[in-house]
């Protein structure tokens, strides 16, 4: 359960460490630095760090699934790589996109995105960039994350 109080959410840095004392019929509630709300890990100064960091956690462990998928032996199509990493990958990635992707933070995303465009495409750490949207023909995820903002 959340509490509204004013000053809990800012941008004020110096009361960012600042631990609440909030009751609820004479129960404290208990303070939580980092609270998650509809599968969004907020901070106080909503710069969505510590989502991020999260998010491309689970970004790098579904990379080795699909690093599994695309095996040397038997590996998966293009195709069929392509439409597991929209299925996995990108709707992880995301997920809330609208609501963090103004964030400064969104560059932990953004390299795991990227090693899931070399996976499907096959390509080495040396290809640049810009050609990855290219050659796994997907968008990029800027773009993608500002088409689902408007």
């Amino acid at each position: 359960m959340y509490i509204n109080v004013d000053g809990v959410l800012h941008l004020h840095n110096t009361s960012a460490t600042r631990e609440l004392s909030v009751y609820r019929d004479g129960q404290h509630i208990r303070h939580e630095c980092h609270p998650t709300c509809l599968g969004v890990t907020l901070d106080r100064t909503l710069s969505y760090r510590s989502h991020l960091t999260k998010t491309a956690g689970k970004l790098k462990n579904l990379n080795n699934l699909l690093m599994k998928l695309s095996g040397s032996t038997w590996g998966a199509s293009a195709t069929t790589l392509q439409s597991s990493a929209l299925a996995l990958c990108y709707l992880a990635a995301e997920y809330c996109a609208p609501v963090w992707s103004r964030s400064a933070h969104t560059s932990q995303v953004n390299v795991q995105l990227n090693s899931t465009m070399r996976l499907i495409s096959g390509t080495l750490r040396s290809t640049p960039l810009p050609w990855l949207p290219v050659l796994s023909n997907i968008e990029p995820p800027a773009l993608r994350r500002k088409a689902a903002t408007d």
